[in-house]
């Protein structure tokens, strides 16, 4: 077990109740401390979004404890890597920061059966995050 993690990740959607949760929660998942995890939403809902916690506990992810966090720029300041989820010009810029904008659909308001894709597409590319900060380890 490393001492410090490799990478710190912020993801950052409006509400913080679905995208970046099910982000947050397959990236500590599947790096466990090895990469720190944050998320938070411009304009943070109350909960998140119950499709949401469905779809991930039917992959072994479980997000039912996972509260809306309200941006700050403490947040983005302490990260390696931004990546916004349709926050728009909410997110404020650092230099030295590692910006990715996923263009993902918003699954408020959706059944699971809605999420599901969402889920699946989130799923790809934190596989592919992880495998991209791995490889700068390596560099």
């Amino acid at each position: 077990m490393s001492s410090s993690p490799l990478a710190s990740v912020l993801f950052v959607c409006v509400h913080n109740a679905g995208r970046s949760q099910m982000a947050a929660g397959f990236l500590s998942h599947l790096a466990g401390d090895r990469i720190e995890v944050r998320s938070a939403g411009s304009v943070p809902g109350d909960q998140v979004n119950p499709a949401a916690v469905e779809a991930m506990q039917e992959v072994g992810v479980d997000i039912a404890d996972a509260k809306p966090k309200i941006l700050t720029t403490e947040a983005v300041q302490a990260s390696d890597y931004v990546i916004t989820m349709g926050c728009g010009d909410a997110c404020p810029v650092f230099p030295g920061k590692k910006y990715l904008d996923w263009a993902l659909e918003d699954p408020a308001g959706k059944g699971v059966e809605a999420v599901r894709p969402i889920r699946d597409e989130i799923h790809k590319r934190i596989e592919s995050l992880i495998a991209e900060i791995d490889a700068q380890q390596q560099a």
